[in-house]
């Protein structure tokens, strides 16, 4: 088909919220804190990409992702690059992006046992409308009172690295190996390329669009997915109406309708625009 609509898969986490983001129910008095919204069934599966809704009553782990070749050693399909559209954040927000400095391999093992690690990241602050993309080996940890939209490499392979305490395994021998032990770089986004259309990110593993209302034409390649992400408004592609909340993939040609108001995310793998 050329147009699908995604299932939506709320994910209880402890450090969830329970109050969500325009077009999702806020949890019912008395629910578990749902802390991600998935757009397809978890787990290391094709298609490429995997889209989520992420909000942050408490901060998750410091954690790391292999990249391809590391994964590839372990007989796992992909790496994990992933990036970060924040759509609200608490005045004191915050995500952890690399080491303030250089680390050897030894000192981020013993900073993560004895939790100085904390200290040693980088916390940038945080406000909405921030873009972050952390390629695979960056090791982050996404603070408390955000809500964001990760696009990501279609890989669940987390190494914990540190987790305040929390009585949850962590992954030292593998989140070293795979780790950039260097301060993080963060990437020079393309930009504006139209009036309705900036590019965020573009590469390696894929490219992230943010457009605004009207019509878009898109040709994809044979083979190629893209995912429709409304933030804001409506619109529809080949008979498929979308609204905010949902997620539509799209294939081959087809024209992207949006009303005026409509803000969405527009994304797909590979490393050059369509």
């Amino acid at each position: 088909m050329p147009a699908t609509k995604l299932h939506t898969h709320r994910v209880e986490k402890p450090w969830g919220r329970c109050d969500l983001f325009p077009g999702f129910d806020d949890v019912a008095a008395g629910g578990e804190p749902v802390g991600e919204v998935w757009f397809q069934e978890p787990g290391d599966t094709t298609p490429d990409l995997l889209i989520k809704y992420l909000f942050t009553g408490e901060k998750l782990s410091v954690q790391v992702h292999p990249d391809d070749v590391e994964a590839h050693k372990r007989g796992l399909p992909r790496g994990k690059d992933e990036c970060w559209t924040i759509l609200a954040a608490k005045p004191d927000s915050t995500i952890a992006l690399g080491p303030k400095q250089a680390m050897t391999a030894p000192e981020l093992h013993d900073a993560a046992l004895d939790g100085s690690i904390e200290d040693k990241l980088d916390w940038v602050p945080i406000e909405a409308g921030d873009f972050y993309y952390a390629a695979s080996g960056t090791i982050h940890a996404i603070g408390a009172g955000l809500t964001l939209i990760e696009v990501q490499q279609n890989s669940e392979t987390t190494y914990r690295l540190y987790d305040y305490g929390r009585p949850r395994e962590l992954h030292l021998e593998d989140g070293v190996a795979v780790a950039h032990l260097d301060p993080y770089q963060p990437i020079v986004s393309p930009g504006p390329v139209g009036e309705h259309r900036t590019i965020l990110v573009e590469g390696p593993k894929f490219v992230l669009e943010r457009w605004t209302g009207g019509e878009h034409a898109v040709t994809l390649p044979e083979g190629k997915t893209a995912w429709i992400v409304p933030i804001a408004g409506s619109g529809e592609v080949a008979g498929v109406a979308f609204k905010a909340g949902e997620c539509v993939t799209m294939t081959g040609s087809e024209t992207i309708t949006a009303g005026a108001d409509a803000d969405y995310l527009f994304a797909y793998p590979g490393t050059t625009r369509v």
